[in-house]
């Protein structure tokens, strides 16, 4: 069995699994090791000090950070084997 590969360092990448919008605020907070909801109000406070401004870094960093891989699928169990010319034939009675 393989073990997945680990990155020797962190990566800025946006999670498919906690998003509001398109999880750049998500993936700041994975990468800073801070919760993802200081990062969303702290967006917010810049939007709100900049007067709208800060609304282009969003977009930005949308398309900047990459996604994460979709998880495998899980492979068949070992005891089926597709190479098998009677696998996923019901079994003979």
């Amino acid at each position: 069995m393989t073990q997945p590969t680990i990155a020797p360092y962190k990566q800025l990448r946006r999670p498919l699994d906690d998003r509001i919008v398109a999880g750049v605020c998500s993936g700041l907070g994975r990468y800073l090791g801070v919760d993802p909801v200081l990062i969303r109000v702290g967006f917010g406070v810049l939007v709100a000090l900049t007067w709208g401004a800060g609304v282009l870094a969003y977009p930005i960093a949308w398309f900047l950070m990459p996604e994460e891989p979709a998880p495998a699928a899980p492979a068949a169990p070992p005891w089926r084997d597709p190479a098998d010319p009677t696998w996923g034939q019901p079994p003979a009675a």
